[in-house]
């Protein structure tokens, strides 16, 4: 082979192999852009459907899960103007399923899914569907618990509001105590500043009444002057 056959090659292999990289680097943004849609349409108090996990994994395996996902669509690896929003969820998701209360929550929600949803089929625990559920019966146990956490999310709201309430309301009980101390704090201090001005003027005032008696001036009840009597004989 001459050296311009050899120059033809090498440029035809580096073409070749530019393309592969563009096709690659296509199918990894398409397979980021998939998975931010699939966060965004999963039910988003459903931590395991989020997550793209089943009940009863371990934790190793929901922080592997997250550490995939998350490094997959992080906003700073992709240009998808949904990534933040699709991070944030998968964040959270991980956090629920990591703390075991809130994970005990929602496996309990799930698990009524499944109770409510034997009976309304009117199945038992034995039952073949049941011991090995198929497809239909996997995808109405899912919807079944969307319906559970919905009503279970509603309790929480409800029961939330009713507490802000009451602290609303303990609250303002403790501020209008705290401003009834205040105001009587201020009256006895604007009593206790007065308290030489009043003590001078009830001074002034017997004073001025026994002069007044000295002289012989007495009054009556209505403040008149009363004329002496003159001794008779």
């Amino acid at each position: 082979m001459g050296i311009d056959e050899e120059i033809k090659a090498e440029a035809e292999s580096k073409d070749e192999l530019e393309a592969l990289d563009a096709l690659a680097k296509e199918e990894k943004e398409f397979n980021k852009d998939a998975e931010i849609d699939r966060i965004l349409k999963a039910f988003k108090l459903d931590a395991y459907a989020v997550l793209n996990l089943q009940p009863g994994i371990s934790e190793s395996q929901i922080k592997v899960q997250y550490r995939t996902l998350s490094l997959l669509i992080h906003p700073d690896k992709t240009p998808n103007p949904a990534a933040p929003d699709a991070f944030d969820r998968l964040k959270k998701a991980s956090s629920t399923l990591l703390e075991p209360a809130s994970r005990a929550q929602l496996d309990e929600c799930i698990a009524d899914a499944r109770t409510l949803l034997i009976r309304e089929r009117k199945l038992t625990i034995d039952s073949p569907e049941v011991k090995e559920p198929n497809e239909e019966f996997k995808a109405a146990w899912r919807k079944k618990t969307v319906e559970v956490l919905v009503d279970a999310e509603h309790r929480r709201r409800k029961q939330m509001k009713a507490q802000m309430q009451e602290e609303g309301r303990e609250q303002r009980k403790q501020d209008e105590e705290v401003e009834a101390r205040k105001r009587k704090r201020e009256h006895e201090a604007k009593w206790e500043e007065t308290r030489e001005t009043r003590i001078g003027s009830w001074r002034e005032f017997t004073q001025g009444g026994a002069k007044k008696a000295a002289n012989g001036d007495v009054k009556d009840g209505a403040g008149k002057k009363k004329k002496k009597l003159k001794v008779l004989g």
